[in-house]
């Protein structure tokens, strides 16, 4: 009678350790252009400079499940900024703005994700830009996910921050309207 009861149990033991117990890892799709970082700022307050980050690389984990449980990890090369004017780039990789000479990285990583429900949250982690490292919050959305048409499976994510360049060390002070840039991300990660 106890074997008959114990083979029972193992079996079900068995099962609930080869369960997954962690959330899919995704690798964010860069190299066939489906993630982006963007940027907006005023221009003296009298229009908008647009631009984005042309190389990237980061990854990030998602639980459906425990969408509390999810992290992220991206690393920018300040260097490929483009607003589309190569001598306004150039001033940006200056020591005026970037100066990537010396900080030729920027990082984020995610120290926590609180769910808002919806479909939203936000996503709070530490960024190091121009070498200072500080707390931002990111305003995130899920866009969905699902199998794509070459048999894998992708998640996409968008975000929105908003950075004040005096907090990470940026000398350039354009007056008040250009003190903060508008961070827009689109995120499309492939699970590994």
């Amino acid at each position: 009678m106890k074997k008959h009861l114990l083979i029972p149990l193992l079996t079900v033991f068995g099962f609930a350790l080869a369960a997954p117990a962690s959330a899919a890892q995704y690798l964010i799709d860069t190299k066939n252009a489906h993630a982006f970082i963007q940027f907006k700022i005023s221009h003296l307050g009298y229009s908008w400079v647009l631009g984005r980050f042309n190389d990237f690389e980061g990854s990030f984990s998602y639980d459906e499940n425990n969408p509390a449980a999810a992290s992220a990890r991206v690393t920018v090369n300040p260097a490929s900024v483009d607003t589309n004017h190569a001598e306004r780039d150039k001033h940006l990789r200056s020591e005026d703005f970037l100066k990537v000479d010396e900080f030729a990285q920027a990082t984020f990583t995610s120290t926590g994700y609180q769910p808002t429900g919806d479909d939203k949250g936000v996503l709070k982690g530490d960024l190091t830009l121009h070498g200072v490292t500080r707390p931002i919050a990111i305003d995130v959305t899920h866009i969905g996910a699902g199998k794509d048409p070459w048999g894998g499976y992708r998640r996409g994510f968008e975000g929105t921050t908003t950075l004040t360049l005096a907090d990470f060390g940026i000398p350039m002070d354009l007056g008040p309207a250009s003190r903060s840039v508008e961070i827009f991300l689109s995120v499309e990660g492939i699970r590994q």
